[in-house]
């Protein structure tokens, strides 16, 4: 029987201040799993070495010159879509949330995150799990907990429950219907009618709401 080997995670760093960049490098050295394959100080560089490198993970900033991350979220994932992306950004707000969602980022951190939790974020995301800080996972329970819950009337199916499990990883439709032996046209059909049923108007505010009701 063959011994275990640990495997790096691969990531590449993108933010425009150089210095966020050193901090972020000097935090992931506590790390031995995590090589860093290169940095960008815009969005557009980003997507270059992601294409280039084709890492685990990316770490974005929102706010950067020439291409934001959000932007630069949505090329990744058409053009990579093994990368897993993050946000690391100070905007803590409702708006850029659902916005990096809807582009398909998988974890939505905040620049005041310490370094053992942003560590833990990125094992824990590269294992397929969506993160996000704690004030992050607060403004979510805020904007969707009270006004759903005040909903009595809302039932959801078992194979809506696992089709927003799916969702809450991260999955896509093509990726739920191979999982349980449906068409894209059935998946994106119950998603539709999750969203109806519950209210909401766009994707990332289903991936907000399945995150939270995910159930094992």
């Amino acid at each position: 029987m063959e011994d275990y080997i640990e495997r790096d995670i691969t990531l590449i760093i993108a933010d425009d201040h150089e210095l966020v960049r050193s901090g972020i490098k000097r935090i992931l050295t506590y790390e031995k799993q995590i090589k860093i394959l290169g940095e960008a100080s815009n969005g557009e560089e980003a997507v270059s070495l992601v294409k280039y490198h084709n890492p685990n993970v990316a770490l974005l900033d929102i706010f950067m010159p020439k291409m934001n991350g959000i932007q630069a979220t949505e090329l990744i994932k058409k053009e990579c879509p093994e990368t897993f992306v993050v946000m690391l950004t100070a905007f803590e707000d409702s708006q850029h949330l659902e916005q990096a969602l809807a582009a398909g980022a998988d974890g939505y951190l905040v620049k005041d995150i310490g370094a053992k939790d942003l560590i833990a974020a990125i094992l824990k995301v590269n294992e397929g799990e969506r993160v996000f800080s704690k004030s992050i996972v607060q403004i979510m329970e805020q904007k969707y907990l009270p006004s759903i819950s005040d909903n009595t009337s809302i039932s959801i199916s078992k194979r809506e429950q696992e089709i927003l499990n799916m969702v809450a990883l991260g999955k896509t439709s093509k990726e739920i219907a191979d999982k349980y032996n449906l068409s894209v046209r059935t998946v994106q059909s119950h998603r539709s009618n999750i969203m109806q049923k519950l209210g909401l108007k766009s994707a990332g505010s289903l991936i907000r709401y399945a995150v939270l009701h995910k159930q094992d």
